[in-house]
């Protein structure tokens, strides 16, 4: 056999192998992707979760964006990395949540109760955090530009380098916090009880 004859069955072989891999893929469906479902939640973007029962629940890294947890419970939830983009939890109970990493430009948690929570190095661009409780929370290095705290209580938290960037802290009771390395450029303080003074 020639090296043109051998060249030209290797060639024809390949061929045939590679026309066998595509029909195998063709015929295999994709798995579906994975769906979370916690007490009849659905965890997915934009789901529709109003007063649902999410305490303790996994959503370490989930695409949540534009859902609503309106007055849902996720005490002691675990939200690590997720991403909330557009959520809204007004008035959900948020006391304890461990959200290191967590997401959430222009999330809506007005009247929401963060006790406890813990968002270290949290990005909350544009976000409505009014009237919350966010008492003994941890901010530690997060963004919060453009954030509104208004009315909101915020007591013995951790703010260590946190960024209140151009945040409408007006009427907010601001006391006994950790505020090494924090920052307030551009901040509305407005009838702020305790607001640091001089930005």
């Amino acid at each position: 056999m020639t090296a043109r004859a051998i060249l030209a069955a290797v060639v024809v072989a390949a061929a045939a192998a590679a026309t066998a891999a595509q029909a195998q893929a063709q015929t295999t469906p994709a798995p579906a992707p994975q769906v979370r479902v916690v007490n009849g939640c659905h965890l997915w973007p934009y789901a529709q979760c109003p007063g649902a029962d999410l305490r303790d629940a996994d959503l370490v890294g989930l695409d949540l964006r534009g859902a609503d947890f309106t007055g849902a419970n996720l005490a002691g939830a675990h939200l690590r990395a997720a991403n909330m983009a557009g959520a809204r939890l007004d008035g959900a109970d948020l006391s304890g949540v461990e959200g290191y990493a967590l997401n959430a430009p222009g999330v809506s948690m007005r009247g929401a109760r963060l006790v406890q929570a813990r968002f270290v190095q949290a990005r909350f661009f544009r976000a409505d955090l009014s009237e919350t409780d966010c008492s003994g929370a941890s901010f530690e290095a997060a963004r919060l530009n453009l954030t509104q705290f208004v009315g909101a209580r915020i007591v013995g938290a951790n703010l260590q380098e946190a960024k209140f960037v151009a945040a409408n802290l007006q009427k907010a009771v601001f006391q006994d916090n950790l505020l090494r390395y924090t920052i307030f450029p551009d901040a509305e303080m407005g009838g702020c009880q305790g607001c640091p003074e001089g930005w």
